[in-house]
């Protein structure tokens, strides 16, 4: 059944249900003036989406039944036996109707003639019952609609067999899905603990596994509860678009695409009104005119695209147009006008981050005030309202061509994956959404390959300097004159701004819980929630946008940029993970990584004396180039000296084809591109080596990594 079918359906049983509850209280209390607005609302609302589906029949009843609703509601009829029977009829005929395009796909082929003339008779009788005899009326009150089709047999199977769409789905309080939500978090919350914790105990292991696979299905069927389509919030535009193109005298037409896509209904209601400014904007800014679009070659109408996709664990939502465009140079022009910023900042941005300039508060490029635009409200709530919920937004222009609006929004606030950073000893959690990358530098590294440009820390990553945050500092934990030691740099992306975040160390990744801040904290400004960890331990979340504002880092502008005509062999080069196993260093296919993983080895099991690690709800087998797992704190295959049992290893997680696989290090060096070198002597080149900083690396080979002795299912 087409979706919009089936919301239309459950929405018109639910729609007649209180319709029926409403008329049974109404005979009892005619004069009550909320229960007959009720009535009329239930029918108004099936009238108003019939004409829309097509359904005429369904249209014709709800008409006569609005019209007599309609002069009940007014005062000019007063309620009485036989119009309550008469909209009970009513009732059963409309769901008769339902019923058939449910079960046979149209509205069937009854007669509704005698209840649209009885409903219209009662209608035009102002003030009176009528003149028909009781007895007349008693015979009208149990007129019913004919059935659809096929035998009486059948027709009673039918009956039997019959469900309406309103029964396969149930109206939950949003309130309750909300606590629902907190308890689920409080449960991931309780399982990272128990999963952290050491026990020798040779039946809590299995007893952890089957809580973890549990909660993540419980947390995941919790989600999907409060997932609603984006065609909720997309079908309230076209009459937007439509209305908004009259007053303007514009000729713009609608796209909409993946409105399938879901997002949490909380997260939903909070971009209605980010989306209805982009949309005024787009009509009123972007598309131009039909006689200018003409003169311009293009075609009179504009054409406007609503659309939504899935990318990752963010939704993300884009306004196009293929209007004017937006010329920087009138945007800088009017914040200097309006004294958003001063000529000699304008002159130092980019084009990029000159378009950044319409989210200032009070901008506006419109010439005077209308209906529609020209306060200098509007895009700057956008990106308030949609930052406010953890999402950011982006704007790309081409003069001539057209506008896109990107939001990005997060699929759910409540439960996120975040990588664990350490600095000074305490821990504070990062949304790995931000993060692109992780580099390790050792001391000797950090005090040669960190840069000073005018006292601002820089390291050149790829060929690139990338800005660098010490978090440390920017925490006020230390003055910054002490020497630099080993660190990490998590090289993340914040709404366009590329830099590192320079940390003391790392734990594991975990889901955690997002929690609000006091006001206190949150006047800090670089925190965008609290969360309680495995260990039971409270630990702040980073905002990595906050943090790129603080440290002053501009937009990167690495979009667009062509390779030189020389750098043809860079062209062949592919990205490795560059880790050390050991005395040597081993390189991975970046595109293989997953993640990394820093986990104690206590969690290392072996099945035929092949060591396995426990991802998600499989088993990854390992392999060990580091002799890691043989350290002689293991007594011998899943036996652990206790003295030695926290200790931490290194695992990059891959993927080889359709298996997950892992690989031990000591520890993870850098990302570096390399090609693969000729074999000597000959034209063919040997896959399994590579040069990476001037080294001869060999390279992993995935699929010699030795499958499961036989298939494992984890279970309880």
């Amino acid at each position: 059944m087409d979706e919009l079918i089936r919301e239309f359906l459950i929405e018109s049983h639910a729609g007649l249900d209180q319709m029926e509850k409403c008329l049974t209280e109404l005979e009892e209390s005619p004069g009550d003036v909320e229960l007959l607005a009720n009535i009329f609302r239930s029918v108004h609302t099936i009238k108003g989406t019939t004409g829309f589906l097509g359904y005429a029949r369904l249209e014709s009843l709800s008409h006569a039944g609005e019209n007599l609703l309609g002069l009940l509601r007014d005062g000019k009829l007063v309620v009485n036996a036989e119009i309550i029977s008469a909209l009970l009829d009513l009732l059963d005929s409309l769901r008769a109707v339902l019923r058939s395009i449910e079960t046979a796909g149209d509205e069937g082929r009854g007669s509704d003639e005698v209840i649209v003339a009885r409903l219209l008779a009662l209608a035009s009788a102002i003030g009176s019952v009528g003149e028909e005899s009781r007895a007349d009326a008693k015979d009208r009150s149990v007129l019913r609609l004919e059935p659809a089709q096929t035998s009486s047999a059948s027709d009673a199977q039918n009956a039997a067999q019959s469900w309406n769409a309103a029964d396969s789905t149930l109206r939950v309080d949003i309130g309750l899905l909300n606590r629902m939500m907190n308890l689920v978090g409080e449960l991931v919350l309780t399982r990272n603990q128990i999963l952290q914790a050491n026990s020798t105990d040779t039946e809590f292991t299995p007893l952890a596994r089957r809580l973890d696979m549990v909660t993540a299905d419980l947390r995941e069927a919790v989600m999907k509860a409060r997932m609603q389509p984006v065609s909720h919030v997309f079908s309230k535009f076209p009459r937007l678009v439509r209305d908004l193109a009259q007053q303007l005298d514009k000729r713009v037409r609608l796209r909409m695409e993946g409105q399938e896509t879901e997002l949490d209904k909380s997260l939903l209601e909070a971009i209605k009104d980010p989306l209805t400014h982009s949309v005024r904007n787009a009509i009123d800014h972007g598309i131009e005119a039909a006689e200018v679009r003409a003169a311009c070659g293009k075609d009179r109408e504009g054409l406007l695209v609503l659309s939504a996709r899935q990318q990752g664990s963010h939704v993300i939502v884009e306004v196009t147009d293929d209007g004017g465009g937006i010329r920087v140079e009138r945007i800088r022009d009017k914040a200097i006008e309006r004294r958003l910023i001063t000529a000699q900042k304008a002159a130092q941005l980019s084009e990029r981050e000159l378009l950044q300039l319409i989210f200032l508060p009070g901008f506006s490029t419109a010439e005077k005030v209308t209906n529609v635009s020209g306060r200098g409200v509007g895009m700057d709530v956008v990106r308030t309202n949609v930052e406010r919920i953890g999402g950011k937004v982006e704007l790309d222009s081409k003069p001539g061509r057209g506008t896109t609006l990107r939001l990005s929004i997060p699929l759910t606030l409540a439960i996120i994956p975040a990588l664990i950073v350490r600095s000074r000893s305490q821990d504070f959690a990062l949304p790995q959404t931000a993060l692109v990358e992780l580099v390790y530098l050792t001391v000797e590294e950090s005090a040669l390959q960190i840069e000073l440009l005018e006292g601002a820390p820089l390291y050149r990553l790829r060929g690139k300097l990338l800005p660098l945050v010490f978090l440390n500092r920017l925490l006020e934990q230390s003055s910054g004159d002490e020497a630099l030691a080993g660190c990490y740099i998590a090289v993340l992306n914040a709404d366009g701004r590329r830099y590192g975040l320079i940390v003391d160390g790392l734990a594991d990744p975990e889901e955690i819980v997002v929690k609000p801040l006091s006001a206190a904290l949150k006047r800090i400004g670089l925190f965008s929630g609290a969360t309680v960890m495995g260990n039971g331990e409270l630990a702040l979340i980073l905002d990595p946008g906050a943090i790129a504002g603080r440290a002053g880092i501009s937009l990167s502008v690495d979009e667009g940029e062509e390779p030189s005509p020389g750098d043809t062999v860079a062209m062949t080069e592919s990205e490795f993970l560059l880790v050390e196993t050991g005395a040597t260093q081993a390189a991975l296919p970046l595109n293989s990584v997953l993640r990394i993983e820093r986990i104690p080895r206590s969690r290392i099991e072996w099945l035929g004396g092949l060591p396995l690690l426990r991802f998600g709800s499989v088993l990854l087998p390992l392999e060990d180039r580091s002799h890691l797992l043989h350290h002689s704190g293991q007594v011998g295959p899943g036996q652990f000296d206790p003295s030695q049992v926290d200790n931490e290893i290194t695992v990059i997680v891959c993927r080889d084809g359709e298996r997950h696989v892992g690989i031990t290090a000591s520890h993870v060096v850098d990302v570096a591109s390399g090609a693969p070198l000729l074999e000597a002597g000959t034209q063919s080149i040997a896959p399994e080596v590579t040069l990476l900083k001037e080294r001869v690396t060999g390279v992993v080979n995935l699929s010699r990594i030795p499958a499961l002795p036989e298939p494992v299912e984890v279970s309880a």
